[in-house]
């Protein structure tokens, strides 16, 4: 299986040299790094060459790295069921930057570029109708950002005087955001390598 990845990876190389930045096999998986500039050129590519034949878009998704300049990665998954092959295309992009769109190449890149677009608010151009899909549509912030709060900015509950939904600041008092870091077994009579406390 390695081998016939090495096979398609310098293929790839070969047909779309200003594409590809780098490729890499690891884990029995074959992973490209293109620019994102070229990037609806190479999935149309991927998809229509014969050696490749990567018609099943199985997911995309993003990784955030807020201390690169470009700090998302926008991840696609690929299936050929024609090779039996798999495929992971990666491309670097800003957070100021748009990335176009591959619905027209994969109609079923619709709603996974609305979910990427909602949790990390990276902005797709070309998409035919880019707007929130999991969160509510007065949702602040993006959630899968390293940089948002792990308890969010707004509270949403339901008030049985007002007879409707509310929304408010989240205001978390200082005793909920102590931990208890103990282990489980404390007070054990024996103790787990690893579970060692200093002493007070």
């Amino acid at each position: 299986m390695s081998e016939a990845l090495e096979i398609l990876a310098a293929h790839i190389e070969l047909k779309r040299p200003d594409d590809v930045v780098s490729t890499e096999i690891t884990f029995g998986e074959l992973t490209v790094t293109v620019s994102p500039a070229g990037i609806v050129d190479f999935v149309d590519f991927l998809k229509s060459d014969t050696t490749c034949k990567f018609s099943s878009l199985v997911d995309i998704t993003a990784i955030d790295n807020p201390t690169r300049p470009a700090r998302f990665d926008v991840v696609y998954h690929f299936l050929s069921m024609y090779q039996n092959h798999r495929i992971r295309i990666k491309t670097a992009v800003r957070e100021d930057e748009m990335i176009a769109s591959i619905v027209d190449i994969h109609p079923s890149a619709n709603w996974f570029e609305r979910e990427v677009f909602d949790m990390f608010g990276i902005i797709f151009s070309g998409h035919p109708d880019l707007r929130r899909l999991l969160t509510d549509y007065g949702f602040r912030g993006y959630p899968l950002r390293k940089d948002f709060p792990t308890t969010g900015y707004t509270e949403v509950r339901y008030d049985e005087a007002l007879k409707r939904v509310v929304y408010e600041p989240v205001s978390l008092t200082q005793e909920y955001r102590q931990f208890d870091n103990l282990s489980p077994w404390e007070g054990a009579k024996y103790v787990l390598p690893g579970d060692e406390k200093p002493e007070a």
